[in-house]
């Protein structure tokens, strides 16, 4: 899991750059081109101003839309060779934004990782996913906690609110309001719940001590977790072992 996530407000606003006719003419021409194209060939190629080209494409790398190279178009190298001219192609960001948050690339790498782990030990896939989901999501939790100098319930907060969860303070508890895996729990409902409940309870255990632990608690509209205080003597849900 990526130790920091993207921020949701500049995955906003780079979708947002793109609403822009001329930067989105800008951005899908040089998306086609096998090479990095210069200011002036994308100018030629919609017929603008080098300037206003010039605008749009900075704008468009400000938004980690595209990204920069120099390169000497001349062949030459060494004095007389001229500048490196300024070269535009597309970045290797990920853009992706949904509303409500999903976030299935998560779910993608928790599947895809226990089913190559799963394969080479010979163990249940469906064991390997919780566990390898636990750790997952108290690697979160370490990196979080360590990273942070708030109280660990405020972390939690944060962590949750990252990551799509939207949690909701309900009297000593933490409703999920959002299901960041909702269309793949619509349709596998117990193994997605499972690696969910595997996955958060990790986080807590990893931010620890919170005074929280995570449940099933299906309801409509919410995420199937709850996160509910800490009965004493609790422990982890099975299959969630460190």
């Amino acid at each position: 899991m990526p130790a920091a996530e993207e921020s949701r407000e500049a995955r906003i606003s780079a979708v947002a750059a793109l609403d822009e006719p001329t930067r989105r003419g800008l951005y899908d021409y040089v998306m086609r081109q096998p090479a990095p194209v210069s200011r002036d060939e994308a100018a030629a190629a919609l017929k603008l101003p080098r300037t206003t080209a010039a605008f749009h494409l900075d704008r468009l790398v400000d938004e980690a839309l595209l990204d920069v190279v120099y390169q000497r178009r001349t062949g030459r190298s060494g004095p007389g060779a001229g500048r490196p001219s300024k070269l535009y192609h597309r970045s290797q960001c990920d853009v992706v934004v949904s509303l409500p948050e999903r976030r299935y690339d998560l779910a993608g790498r928790l599947l895809s990782t226990a089913l190559i782990q799963a394969e080479r030990s010979g163990n249940s896939p469906r064991a390997v996913l919780d566990q390898h989901s636990y750790q997952a999501g108290k690697e979160l939790g370490e990196t979080a906690r360590v990273a942070g100098n708030e109280d660990n319930r405020d972390t939690a907060l944060r962590v949750l609110e990252a990551h799509g969860f939207e949690p909701r303070i309900e009297d000593d508890s933490i409703a999920l309001v959002n299901c960041p895996f909702h269309d793949l729990a619509q349709e596998h409902t117990e193994l997605v719940c499972g690696m969910n409940l595997c996955l958060l309870s990790g986080l807590l255990d990893g931010l620890a001590p919170t005074g929280l632990t995570a449940h099933l608690h299906p309801t409509p509209a919410h995420c199937c977790v709850r996160l509910e205080p800490a009965a004493p003597g609790s422990c982890a849900p099975p299959g969630t072992g460190p």
